[in-house]
């Protein structure tokens, strides 16, 4: 499959670029600096873009048959920005499929209480997971894409590859010592299996060990 990697060279997007090229497709990474990407595959184009210029992203999405978005900003008003672009552009160039990355942040903890609105949220995040709690409802509004917004663990970090997790919805999957955790590498894992079997199409999912 063709698929262009919005934001390839960053926390996540690394991994999802890896584990895209492991399993052979032919991957377009967008960056802003192709430099941070030192992956050396045949399958592998880099390009620089503006992912919040929709008329520079739209020919280098062109080609494609699904754009996988894991940018990140820290302010709202850049992300949704981007966000808009991305999906503008995704259309424009006649593709119908979008896989993007969120935040944990608005998933539920408990029946009508999202994680971002509880006392605990750490006061460092709240900008960014605001800003994916945005995108994600600007996502939701979009009828004529084929689209899937994966959301994380409440912890997130880098750690082995095992393909075993459990997938959920819209509330924090926990663990039986009420942990919420998963590796990027495992998350790369669970949204390449949603690009190559789509099961959640027009829905966000989640998942954790």
């Amino acid at each position: 499959m063709k698929v262009a990697i919005i934001g390839a060279s960053g926390f996540i997007g690394s991994a999802i670029l890896n584990e895209a090229l492991n399993r052979g497709h032919e991957v377009t990474a967008i960056v802003r600096n192709p430099e941070k990407i030192t992956v050396q595959n045949p399958h592998l184009t880099v390009k620089k873009g503006d992912v919040t210029n929709e008329a520079a992203l739209t020919p280098l999405l062109a080609g494609n048959d699904a754009v996988i978005s894991s940018y990140s900003a820290h302010d709202s008003a850049t992300y949704l920005k981007a966000i808009h672009a991305i999906i503008d552009a995704t259309k424009k160039a006649g593709i119908k499929r979008l896989i993007a990355v969120s935040g944990a942040g608005s998933l539920e903890i408990a029946p009508g209480l999202q994680l971002l609105d509880t006392p605990e949220f750490p006061a460092e995040w709240k900008e960014g997971a605001s800003a994916t709690r945005d995108a994600f409802h600007v996502i939701k509004g979009t009828n004529d894409l084929d689209w899937t917004v994966l959301s994380p663990a409440m912890m997130i970090q880098p750690g082995e590859r095992t393909g075993k997790f459990r997938l959920g919805t819209n509330q924090v999957v926990f663990n039986d010592k009420g942990e919420s955790k998963i590796s990027t590498a495992d998350y790369a894992v669970a949204l390449l299996d949603e690009l190559e079997q789509p099961k959640h199409i027009k829905q966000r999912f989640t998942l954790a060990y």
